[in-house]
């Protein structure tokens, strides 16, 4: 195996094995839509951060990922880099070597560009990339997830009202986004975020929708809902990703944040939309619990945290 610099000649070769490790994933995830192009790996492969692998002149995978940015995750002081969906892949034979090999060749490059955080999208079917990459040290941190936008089986709940905020009423929303990066905090989150102050937030969410619901005169829960999210699939005419969610403890096990799912799909159903989605840390039990009690996950974002003691030896 022959590992060389990815550069803009090698998109062709990428996109078909993008594309076919996509098209594994649709086998599992029907709600996935049909794509016939990965638009980012053009951009990505005039950085000078990603790698290709050959056998025999024939390219049997790829590792690209976007510019180093600072605060990666935005809860720690150390640049990160990101493969994100369709940024890599690999032919099935081999396939676990396959990776080692190519992020041996692409973490070298990222670190002596200052990233000390690295994150890789990979799909949730892939097992033997994961497996791979958990040995050189990653753990799973985010997930992506879709369903079909219909609604889901759940009892109905007294007492709560559901609906949507007209724009004038978002900063009602206020105190749960306050509450929301306070459980960030917790165990076994430990994600220590700055919240946004309340001017930032109302500008932020000018944008965006919030449904919300109420018990006893008071907010107890919201959705946010976006046009799109955070891979190249989430977004499109019929498609829409929820990019915020927080219930209070209290209301928690009583079926409220089901039913505001549900009014949820049910409103953006009558508006023509078909597919719903939603990205999430799989540090977070109880976010994760319910997401993926409700949606299909496809893609597992792991991540790996290198040693900032190396930088003063990257001349080895």
């Amino acid at each position: 195996m022959i590992i060389q610099d990815f550069e803009p000649r090698h998109v062709e070769e990428a996109i078909g094995i993008a594309l076919s490790t996509y098209n594994y994933e649709r086998k599992f995830i029907q709600a996935l839509p049909e794509i016939s192009s990965i638009p980012i790996l053009k951009q990505l492969s005039e950085n000078g951060l990603g790698v290709a692998a050959f056998e025999d002149e024939k390219m049997v995978g790829f590792l690209c990922s976007v510019e180093p940015f600072e605060n990666a995750f935005r809860s720690t002081d150390v640049r990160g880099v990101f493969s994100p969906m369709g940024a890599n892949g690999a032919v099935m034979e081999n396939h676990g070597k396959i990776y080692a090999a190519l992020y041996q060749a692409a973490a070298k490059k990222w670190v002596k560009a200052g990233a000390l955080s690295h994150s890789i999208c990979l799909y949730d079917h892939d097992e033997e990339a994961k497996q791979q990459l958990f040995r050189y040290g990653f753990g799973m941190r985010c997930m992506d997830a879709i369903r079909p936008m219909e609604p889901i089986d759940c009892a109905s709940c007294d007492g709560y009202e559901f609906f949507e905020l007209p724009k004038e009423d978002f900063t009602y929303v206020y105190p749960l986004h306050l509450a929301l990066h306070e459980h960030y905090c917790s165990s076994p989150f430990f994600m220590n975020r700055e919240p946004a102050t309340q001017e930032e937030f109302l500008t932020f969410s000018e944008k965006e929708r919030y449904f919300v619901a109420k018990k006893d005169g008071e907010l107890c829960a919201y959705m946010e809902v976006s046009d799109e999210g955070e891979t190249f699939v989430a977004s499109g005419g019929v498609y829409r990703h929820i990019t915020g969610a927080y219930c209070l403890p209290e209301h928690r096990g009583r079926g409220a944040y089901q039913n505001l799912l549900n009014f949820v799909i049910n409103t953006l159903k009558t508006e023509g939309y078909t597919k719903l989605g939603v990205d999430f840390e799989s540090i977070n039990p109880a976010g994760s619990g319910f997401w993926l009690k409700y949606f299909n996950a496809y893609t597992n974002s792991v991540v790996r945290r290198i040693d900032e003691r190396i930088l003063p030896r990257l001349s080895l």
